[in-house]
């Protein structure tokens, strides 16, 4: 049966079953019109996801996310009257952070902070709702299969939980801290399950984006899916790296480990810090204190650049698809210009222009991989049946 010729509003599993016969498993039904469609939709709301990550770097890095002390998961209006302002202002002069860091701050500069978190959480529900619409939209037109619409569901109820784990978070920042020298911040913890759960989101929503408007990898001869398969064996491993990178960095910014040693390539005067084992239990290093989870990162940086570099000269030999070697060079550059922004980061004291920027290449070197790993994914049986040994000469 021809997928064109169902009803828009029956079509249903037995006819995913019908186009992945012959190995392919196509995600919108409708044609390539609907399949555009759905794909412009989804790497819009990918894009969203990134803009999210972004603003939500800058929030932390002005110190804006501990201005709005109580969350309603429909969102509320802003203050709109100076008495209304006047209101949310006595409210932040009872959390710690006005009590021990700002205390004397004047109501505009409250203002500045409290209208920074309050764009990046109706932002986030802005999202939920075009996000929704369309979705809506597409599931009444009959174009998304069964397998698109339980991903995208589950997708979507990772980003409401984000709002929630996102207060979860803030909350933390708004408790007394442990002791009496210490600054108010939100838990490492926290901060690090909301930006992993951000990464996860935009990963899982870029990746679906990918498999609907590429259902087939580039693959124009068996050669060159030969090359593409061997390509995967070194990509997987440094893609985790990537990813054990980034959590990383959560840390470094939920401990404000980036304005602890502000030198490179050593820490102060040393090259490892004498107190990187200084609490118990051992583990708690790793997680809470500023010293090791600095070096920590520093290390995991180091070893991504090192395992994208090796990932190009292992592969600069093989014969594999162009579309596929000139993304590993360009994540090869990615990984040199991130680099190049976490120390020019760190040397400049983490500014907020330079320190979003880290953030925002962070999740470009993670695009790039997401990118790397659906290209060099194995073709169908019915591609691969078709294609000769060889690529033609062009």
């Amino acid at each position: 049966m021809d997928i064109d010729l169902c009803p828009r509003n029956m079509c249903t599993v037995a006819s995913l079953g019908m186009e992945s016969k012959e190995g392919l498993k196509l995600l919108v039904i409708g044609g390539s019109r609907a399949q555009k469609m759905v794909g412009i939709w989804l790497f819009g709301s990918a894009a969203w996801v990134f803009s999210m990550v972004v603003l939500g770097g800058i929030t932390r890095l002005t110190r804006s996310g501990l201005s709005m002390t109580d969350w309603k998961f429909t969102g509320n209006l802003p203050p709109l009257s100076d008495e209304e302002w006047l209101h949310e202002f006595e409210k932040y002069k009872q959390s710690p952070e006005y009590i021990r860091i700002n205390k004397g701050m004047n109501i505009e500069d409250f203002k500045f902070i409290y209208w920074m978190e309050y764009a990046h959480r109706m932002w986030g529900r802005a999202l939920g709702v075009m996000f929704a619409l369309p979705f809506s939209y597409f599931l009444r037109k009959g174009f998304i299969t069964l397998r698109l619409g339980t991903r995208l569901s589950a997708l979507f109820a990772l980003g409401a939980g984000q709002g929630l784990i996102g207060w979860w978070m803030v909350k933390s920042g708004l408790e007394e801290p442990a002791h009496e020298y210490a600054e108010p911040r939100v838990s490492p913890y926290r901060l690090a399950a909301h930006l992993t759960s951000a990464f996860v989101i935009y990963s899982g929503l870029f990746w679906t984006a990918l498999d609907v408007v590429m259902p087939e990898p580039p693959a124009e001869s068996i050669a060159w899916v030969r090359g593409a398969a061997k390509v995967k064996k070194f990509v997987l491993p440094v893609s985790f790296i990537v990813g054990i990178t980034a959590v990383s960095g959560a840390f470094v910014a939920g401990n404000d480990a980036g304005r602890a040693y502000n030198t490179f390539p050593k820490m102060g005067d040393t090259w490892i810090p004498d107190d990187i084992f200084s609490m118990k239990p051992l583990i708690r290093n790793f997680f809470e204190n500023t010293s090791t989870v600095q070096l920590d990162h520093r290390i995991l940086a180091t070893a991504t650049l090192i395992s994208i570099g090796t990932l190009w000269w292992s592969t600069r030999k093989l014969d594999i698809h162009p579309a596929i070697r000139s993304l590993i060079g360009s994540t090869v550059g990615m990984a040199a210009l991130q680099v190049t922004l976490g120390i020019s980061t760190l040397l400049s004291y983490v500014p907020v222009s330079l320190g979003s920027a880290h953030q925002a290449g962070a999740l470009t070197l993670l695009t790039l991989m997401i990118l790397l790993n659906h290209t060099v994914r194995k073709p169908s049986m019915s591609l691969l049946k078709s294609l000769p040994q060889v690529a033609k000469a062009t």
